[in-house]
């Protein structure tokens, strides 16, 4: 029997706009439900899901073994704070501190919890270890980055939308161009820098990758002028480029890694840092924290989410299907003007429209997308950015191709 649906996707929009901030320029459909790479909206109209809440759904909607995980947890015990011990928190660690070799790992909830952790990691070390005077800890930063809304995240922004009305800022960081090597050196020999954050390829700036080698040879400059790499894998991380982490393309492993996300499969706010003993020791106990951080329910479900990454080894159906998207969309992209250029690695890709950044193209686009049965979003005004679930499959990534490509054409001239 087909389900009655009494209220429109405008009682749910207007709702929102009346009792919700508005901090968020959201598509015009409302959703309903998700599965695998499937969303629906409230009409029962499916869509292929092309955001993956922004990386946050490499296992897709919904998968079977991570619900199960989070509802039988759920039954037993969600949150004991880290005020005691719980019978789940450390397998999670020892699962995932093996996985990804490291010596020991922080659990917070949200990727900008865990992106403040690392520097306040940094700051510690840079006191502790490498004798910063004190109040002098200096943190560079990769102009384009985004890595969250707080006021510590935001201190490390170039782009006006992210900071302006906003200060006064966070003191103690420097910003280089992203991809710039003689740049980064030279902010690297002043004593007092601690670490470099950098993501591996820039995904809110539009997925920008950087030229290969740079990150190894962000890796031997860091240890040049001891200094600490942390990599910001939050977006990149877990199978998402291609590889369990877009650092392991190259000889580039990061003193700190910071994920989150996909960490979860999507089910509720998990993220981790992680580092050996020589850093992560440094914090002692009551110096940092979180009341929800590292809670039972949450490392049930992280840890499940990221054995399904590597028992359906996922970042190798990434690794293959990217090619293909990227091949697919290339030979298009060569008998059209719409698009200037695709660039991303594994299923982590973005288009530029050959439009200015203040132009509607690339929105309009999406929400012809949308029509034609696939959400999307754009970023930074003329970039859309294309990364489904990870379980996607061959057939799917032909029939997107075939609604991308003819979406396209519709605006090409």
């Amino acid at each position: 029997m087909k389900k009655i649906r009494n209220k429109s996707q405008e009682y749910y929009k207007n709702i929102e706009y009346k009792f919700g901030a508005h901090n968020y320029k959201s598509l015009p459909v409302v959703l309903e439900k998700g599965l695998g790479v499937f969303m629906w909206d409230i009409k029962g109209v499916k869509y292929y899901d092309f955001l993956s809440s922004y990386s946050a759904v490499n296992q897709g909607h919904c998968h079977p073994k991570i619900i199960k995980s989070l509802t039988d947890q759920a039954s037993i015990l969600t949150l004991t704070s880290r005020a005691f011990y719980n019978n789940v928190l450390g397998e999670f660690e020892s699962y995932i501190t093996e996985l990804f070799k490291y010596d020991k790992v922080l659990p917070m909830n949200t990727g900008v919890e865990a992106g403040e952790t690392a520097i306040k990691l940094a700051r510690k070390w840079g006191y502790l270890k490498k004798g910063i005077k004190h109040n002098d800890a200096r943190i560079i930063f990769a102009s384009g980055n985004f890595w969250g809304r707080t006021l510590a995240a935001i201190s490390s922004s170039d782009d006006p939308l992210a900071y302006n009305d906003f200060g006064p800022f966070m003191p103690g960081y420097d910003i280089v161009p992203f991809n710039d090597l003689n740049a980064l050196e030279d902010k690297l020999k002043n004593n007092s820098v601690a670490a470099f954050m950098l993501e591996p390829i820039q995904g809110e700036a539009g997925v920008i990758v950087p030229d290969d080698g740079y990150l190894s040879k962000v890796r031997f400059l860091c240890s040049k002028y001891n200094v600490l790499f942390i990599a910001d894998e939050i977006q990149t991380g877990i199978g998402r480029t291609g590889k369990m982490l877009a650092t392991n393309y190259e000889d580039a492993r990061p003193d700190i890694l910071v994920l989150g996300k996909a960490l979860s499969g999507g089910v509720l706010p998990v993220s981790a840092v992680l580092a050996d003993d020589d850093v992560m020791l440094c914090i002692k106990p009551g110096e940092h924290g979180s009341t929800f951080g590292g809670n039972p329910l949450a490392a049930r479900v992280a840890k499940t989410a990221l054995e399904v990454v590597v028992e359906e080894k996922l970042y190798d159906n990434a690794y293959c299907l990217g090619e293909v998207f990227r091949d697919g969309l290339r030979s298009f992209i060569n008998k059209c003007n719409i698009v200037k250029t695709i660039r991303g690695k594994g299923l982590l890709n973005a288009i530029e429209i050959n439009s200015n950044n203040d132009s509607s193209k690339a929105w309009d686009i999406c929400l012809r997308l949308m029509d034609n049965g696939l959400l999307a979003k754009p970023t930074h005004g003329n970039i859309i950015r294309f990364s489904p679930p990870l379980i996607i499959n061959l057939k799917q990534i032909n029939e997107c191709l075939i609604i991308i490509k003819k979406t396209l054409q519709e605006f090409d001239s």
